[in-house]
């Protein structure tokens, strides 16, 4: 017999949705055959499959070790001994994983508590896999809680933290992850609810003196992944609105702060170079000769887009502890190379910057 309790990170869902993550390589019709055979209980009683679990509850199979282990797809580890992800067998972790787990990454941390993860995401990392063979921020952040000891290899069985808000590849600064199932749901519906203000701080191409709100339509095209804003409706467009405000200005570029009202696929880039201002170093919407210039004199690779802070509204519950803070992540370092080349300032002031606790 094997025996599970059930977990913070996996109480909420529905029985038979924890057990396809146990039991992944098995036939879902193998699943309610053992539930009404009795050889999945829960609490000791008869399950149907679709009970809603609770943390604390415990769910009995009773297979031999070799069903189980054919259909859960992992291994055991015969040793017995604990591990803290360094010396887990080859078996017991995902391949992706392990391979983050090799190639370590100083993530940027710029708030943790027992539910949420903050990072600070370089420009060049995926936030999330684009392939099945990529590494994105995503694995690196499980690599961190394991080799922290935050995350236990086995629990990757039936949940993965994950991260809520995607970032393009070539933006860089704050992303935010759940480290538990509740966690991950909350945060996701804030960002649905886009009850969290998000702002970035950007180099435009040309002086904008004003602050401006603008409002636009944006339509995607799939097959080239590319946006185009529109000035009036259109069907298949979504509306966009986005105000920014200009902070410091130089002989041709203009840094500003972006608040970032509706999310929308590039829309900060685009809604910019919609009115003639695009974001320096942007090879799908700016301008190729202004790019040319700073990627001579500067090496710049990417876009000068920056995701730099998020306030967050009144919270309560697992998320309290966010309640009304605001996380900043600093600026990367050839942004103030360039703010500087460029003669543009800006004293940020005291940022109300979330004191992390593990």
């Amino acid at each position: 017999m094997q025996k599970i309790t059930v977990s913070s990170n996996e109480a909420g869902q529905r029985m038979d949705k924890l057990l396809s993550k146990y039991l992944k390589e098995a036939p879902k019709g193998f699943v309610y055959k053992m539930l009404r055979k009795k050889n999945i209980t829960l609490n000791g009683t008869k399950a149907k499959g679709s009970e809603k679990l609770s943390c604390g509850d415990e769910i009995c199979f009773y297979l031999s070790d070799e069903t189980f282990a054919k259909f859960s797809g992992i291994q055991p580890d015969k040793s017995g001994k604990k591990t803290d992800g360094s010396d887990v067998p080859g078996e017991a972790l995902p391949a992706d994983i392990q391979r983050a787990l090799k190639r370590p990454l100083d993530l940027r941390v710029v708030y943790e508590d027992k539910q949420v993860l903050i990072l600070n995401k370089p420009a060049g990392m995926l936030s999330q896999k684009a392939a099945p063979g990529d590494l994105s921020l995503n694995e690196y952040m499980i690599a961190y809680l394991i080799q922290n000891k935050t995350l236990a290899p086995e629990e990757l069985c039936s949940f993965r933290p994950g991260i809520c808000n995607r970032l393009d590849r070539n933006t860089s600064g704050l992303v935010t992850a759940g480290k538990t199932l509740a966690a991950l749901q909350q945060l996701s519906e804030m960002f649905r609810l886009r009850s969290m203000e998000k702002y970035y701080l950007t180099v435009v191409d040309g002086i904008l003196a004003k602050p401006a709100h603008i409002r636009g339509y944006l339509i995607k095209d799939e097959r080239t992944n590319r946006v185009t804003v529109l000035p009036g409706k259109k069907e298949g467009a979504q509306e966009i609105e986005t105000s920014y405000t200009p902070l410091s200005f130089g002989k041709r570029v203009t840094l500003l702060k972006v608040h970032l009202i509706t999310g929308r696929t590039h829309q900060i880039r685009a809604h910019l170079s919609s009115i003639g201002h695009p974001v320096i170093g942007d090879t799908k919407y700016g301008i190729r000769s202004v790019n040319t210039y700073f990627q001579k004199k500067y090496h710049l690779e990417h876009q000068l887009l920056h995701a730099w802070q998020m306030r967050f509204p009144h919270l309560e519950g697992i998320l309290a502890e966010l309640s009304g803070q605001a996380a900043c992540a600093e600026l990367p370092g050839l942004f103030l190379r360039i703010m500087e080349g460029e003669k543009l300032s800006w004293e940020p002031g005291a940022q109300e910057d979330l004191e992390g606790r593990p």
